[in-house]
């Protein structure tokens, strides 16, 4: 799951984009782990330790690794500040949103649902929300990736299965995710001119973590599910969470203050297809060709989306 921050000084010689790539790669490869580790530890761990020790986990790790890199204060600001609560109000329901889509429609169907959040409909509501973005949703670029991405998507998540084979639960799920995930991006872009990227993620991960935590009871195993997973369970919920919710934030960030944000969000479109690669080879996950068809439309819609935000006036927005 990517966010956004403000793109560095562009003074001087452009920066070499090959080391941010990499990094972008890397962190969308971290967020794709997520969907497979979990599905791993499904068997021997109850719903309450599925759905909190991965944010508990990465979000505390965050937290700490940058309170000690020096940024205690800008924590203590976001702990003060109302909408860094609304925004892990809004983190901890795009986490359950996630987690109820991989076990209700699939791995790769979830990461698509989650891109589509991040690369059509975050830059649709901005476009809303923001007043010098409502031109962006209007321009032939974004309509062409709107239109490629909401294609492709509904081809993956129908995966050549019926539609009536769906679940209830699991349409709901296809609204979720995309709403909750855009929402939260867009209030943190609000955050960011005031906050560093680091501060409002790290605050909003390790706050839905706390959030979940209070409603665990409503979950099946509740509080002491937490010490329910055997040894190999718990290691893959671990590792979920360092690679998911520490690990690839960082490196994002990382990247978009080398590079700006013209980069690093276009490359988050490799989610399904790495969510793909890691289920078909860790969960023998069959993926019909309608739904193959589907992925490589949805992440070229997403590029053509993000491209239209790229060609946006630097310092936009």
């Amino acid at each position: 799951m990517a966010a956004e921050g403000p793109a560095p000084s562009r003074r001087g010689a452009s920066p070499s984009v090959a080391g941010p790539a990499v990094l972008s790669l890397l962190a969308a490869f971290g967020w794709a782990a997520y969907y497979p580790l979990v599905l791993l530890a499904v068997k021997s761990a109850q719903d309450s330790a599925i759905l909190l020790i991965p944010p508990l986990v990465g979000g505390g790790a965050y937290v700490l690794g940058y309170a000690l890199a020096g940024g205690g204060r800008s924590l203590a600001r976001e702990a003060r500040s109302l909408a860094a609560y609304l925004r892990a109000g809004l983190m901890a329901a795009s986490l359950v949103s996630l987690l109820a889509a991989t076990f209700l429609i699939g791995p790769v169907d979830a990461s698509l649902l989650s891109l589509l959040g991040d690369v059509v409909a975050t830059p649709a509501i901005a476009a809303i929300w923001f007043l010098d973005r409502r031109a962006q949703i209007t321009s032939p670029k974004f309509v062409v990736g709107l239109l490629l991405s909401l294609a492709g998507g509904s081809l993956a998540i129908v995966g050549g299965r019926a539609p009536e084979a769906i679940p209830p639960a699991g349409w709901s799920v296809v609204v979720a995710v995309p709403l909750s995930v855009a929402l939260y991006f867009v209030l943190s872009a609000k955050g960011l001119p005031s906050s560093p990227p680091d501060a409002v993620a790290g605050f909003s991960i390790a706050g839905a973590a706390l959030v979940l935590l209070a409603f665990a009871p409503l979950v099946r195993g509740s509080w002491s599910g937490l010490v329910s997973p055997g040894p190999p369970a718990l290691a893959f919920l671990v590792l979920a969470g360092i690679a998911s919710f520490a690990v690839a934030p960082a490196w994002y960030f990382r990247a978009i203050a080398r590079i700006g944000l013209a980069v690093p969000p276009m490359l988050m479109t490799a989610i399904p297809v790495f969510t793909l690669l890691l289920a078909r080879v860790f969960l023998g996950y069959e993926v019909p060709w309608l739904g193959l068809l589907g992925i490589p439309l949805a992440v070229a819609g997403g590029f053509v989306a993000l491209r239209s935000e790229a060609g946006r006036p630097s310092g936009a927005g």
